[in-house]
């Protein structure tokens, strides 16, 4: 008896009626899995991907801005060095969404997975700048250390330091909550790299809180103390975007996708299952035993066992299931 493989792919495009089905559905409370569904799904992510970079972009120019006027009224060496972290963190929401429109392309004969990697290595950029705000940090407590220099305007810098951390905090919540919801490790570490630079801030206020108490030393003892906890952040990036890199999912997705095809009618084993992310979006593959042994039904099993797996992941786009009869597997 020959194995039987039978594939089942979400569809890369949609109606306005898939639309409008989503949407009624949605108000109503229901919630359906059908392909259509699933890219209205995928479009959606995307598109709140994308609002949340554009809405946390204007929120860090803002901060940048208010920063910068301190900085000209000032002459606060330390401020300076914040708001260029401000600056450069607003900037790496361009590789993002960069590598969120190459995502949308179409899959080709070169790139056939399409191109929802760009995704993860824009999250490589992302660490690459953590590492660097981080190393920055670093140098400047240091610097400040060894050569001290009174800083002026203590409550106007302390107030720019006050908005840099808020504004910095507010964003990476932000990026974090919309990442983790979408499922882009990107975001999240550009989530991340914005706690890096409230972080920054934190230790210019303070610093300035140290100096206004007659404690000189202060500024730069906090700016290595602050450096500690960006390389705890550091780490948290890497780990989200390296895991990502290596195609590692969380096991709970594992389980509920295995149990989901386990309880589809004629299949009697699930023998291998392996889910990967490909920038926000999961994909699967698995091979499954059933008692049929009809091409027709076995076809059906598989459709069946895709439409489980849209039920249990909802950030799922496409499933390969392969069939083989009991007895036989390959």
């Amino acid at each position: 008896m020959t194995t039987m493989t039978t594939t089942t792919t979400t569809t890369t495009t949609t109606t306005l009626w898939g639309r409008a089905r989503h949407t009624v559905s949605e108000l109503f409370g229901g919630h359906s899995h059908d392909a259509a569904d699933q890219v209205d799904d995928a479009l959606e992510a995307d598109s709140r991907g994308r609002r949340a970079l554009w809405i946390s972009f204007g929120v860090l120019v803002v901060t940048a801005v208010l920063q910068g006027i301190v900085v000209w009224l000032s002459s606060s060496v330390a401020l300076l060095g914040d708001t260029l972290h401000n600056i450069a963190d607003a900037l790496t929401t361009f590789p993002i969404l960069i590598a969120f429109a190459l995502a949308r392309r179409a899959a080709n004969d070169r790139f056939t997975y399409g191109y929802g990697r760009a995704e993860d290595l824009a999250g490589v950029f992302v660490v690459a700048m953590i590492a660097l705000s981080a190393a920055v940090a670093a140098y400047e407590a240091i610097q400040r250390l060894l050569h001290p220099e009174p800083i002026s305007h203590l409550l106007a810098v302390a107030g720019a330091a006050l908005v840099g951390f808020v504004g910095n905090e507010v964003v990476a919540r932000y990026r974090i909550r919309v990442g983790r919801q979408i499922g882009s490790a990107a975001l999240i570490a550009d989530g991340l790299h914005a706690r890096t630079d409230g972080f920054t801030s934190l230790a210019v206020l303070l610093g300035v809180a140290g100096v206004a108490l007659g404690w000189d030393w202060a500024d730069p003892v906090i700016g290595l103390a602050i450096t500690v906890a960006l390389l705890g952040v550091l780490r948290s990036a890497a780990v989200h975007v390296g895991e990502r890199l290596m195609d590692a999912v969380d096991p709970d997705l594992v389980a509920r996708a295995r149990t989901a095809i386990g309880g589809v009618e004629g299949v009697t084993s699930v023998d291998s299952l392996r889910l990967r992310w490909i920038g926000h979006t999961l994909h699967a593959e698995a091979d499954i035993t059933t008692r049929a042994t009809a091409l027709a039904v076995a076809h059906d099993v598989a459709h069946h066992a895709e439409e489980h797996l849209l039920e249990a992941l909802p950030r799922l786009a496409s499933a390969t299931v392969h069939v083989s009869p009991d007895g036989v597997h390959g």
